[in-house]
């Protein structure tokens, strides 16, 4: 068995459900290795991340319990694009070795690559053997957010501004979801991928 899993890079604006996705391909069996819960647990209280945030941005980023305060680093990255420069050169480089490193783990036919910014990261599109966009209108997008975040319109549509266009994740896609309905079409949509990447991943001349 090759050492280097079949990868698909599974992506999506905000809002679009990349995670009720993900959560459908890890029933079926694959792997889920999120780039997302990566960040969260290297900022969470006693973190990787941690020492470097706070060298670089004081106390003022931390919560009492010595995690990432993420609203006050929102704030401060979106004022400052140097800050979020700074914010990512920490991150970004350990995100990346976690994720080689859960992929390479990975025991399991195929592995799902999830990755919020896949589209604006060069880097990733480069790592994985097919992506997977899910799609769905903006103005869903923008009603789920403000569902459950409590945002309103003007935050929601900013968030979306400066993440890649519905178009451009269109055009990149090897794959797309259509996820402006149910959940059970979802998961007719995602059964199918699966057994379609299964095979892909199937190594030459079958067992």
């Amino acid at each position: 068995m090759s050492a280097q899993p079949f990868i698909v890079g599974l992506t999506g604006g905000i809002g679009s459900g990349k995670s009720a996705a993900a959560d459908l391909f890890a029933e079926l069996g694959a792997v889920i290795v999120d780039t997302d819960q990566i960040a969260h647990a290297l900022t969470a209280p006693g973190g990787a991340a941690m020492a470097a945030i706070r060298e670089s941005f004081g106390d003022g980023v931390l919560n009492g319990d010595g995690a990432l305060n993420r609203p006050a680093m929102r704030a401060l990255a979106f004022e400052s694009p140097e800050a979020r420069k700074r914010l990512e050169g920490i991150l970004h480089p350990m995100i990346r070795q976690e994720s080689e490193r859960q992929c390479l783990a990975a025991s399991a036919p195929y592995v799902i690559l999830a990755v919020p910014l896949l589209i604006e990261s060069g880097a990733y599109r480069e790592r994985v053997h097919r992506l997977c966009v899910v799609d769905c209108p903006e103005a869903v997008q923008v009603a789920r957010v403000m569902q459950r975040s409590g945002l309103d319109e003007l935050q929601v549509r900013a968030i979306m501004a400066a993440q890649a266009s519905r178009a451009e994740r269109l055009a990149a896609a090897d794959d797309v979801v259509d996820n402006a309905g149910s959940l059970e079409a979802l998961r007719t949509q995602v059964a199918r991928l699966h057994s379609g990447y299964l095979a892909l991943a199937a190594p030459p001349g079958g067992l």
